[in-house]
């Protein structure tokens, strides 16, 4: 159920949190700032875009793949890698039924 909807493209949300970001697209505000790019004025709609900007410019990769110990920036990354190392691949082509461990590699396809 999606009980949170934009008033102005009727697009529902879960949470009232992500509504909120959601109209950040119509408006254009980009409320935090990275203080390392504020002489550029470059902001961002939410703190977890700000957060991963912020991370290029401290070099810090958080996220560990538990399989093989690489490290990334980002959490999903670290998803991807593990799928790897599984075998997991949950996109699957709905015309011919091949599967891929991430969604930009079902798009390409």
């Amino acid at each position: 159920e999606k009980p949170h909807k934009c008033p102005k493209c009727n697009k529902g949300f879960r949470w009232c949190s992500d509504l909120i970001k959601h109209q950040r697209t119509h408006t254009g505000e980009k409320p935090f700032i990275c203080k390392a790019l504020q002489m550029q004025c470059k902001g961002f709609s939410d703190l977890s875009a700000l957060a991963q900007q912020q991370r290029t410019h401290t070099g810090k990769k958080p996220y560990v793949c538990s399989q093989c110990g690489k490290c990334f920036k980002q959490s999903a990354h670290t998803s991807r890698k593990q799928r790897v190392h599984t075998g997991e691949k949950p996109f699957m082509c709905a015309e011919c039924g091949k599967c891929f461990h991430n969604k930009t590699h079902l798009k390409q396809h």
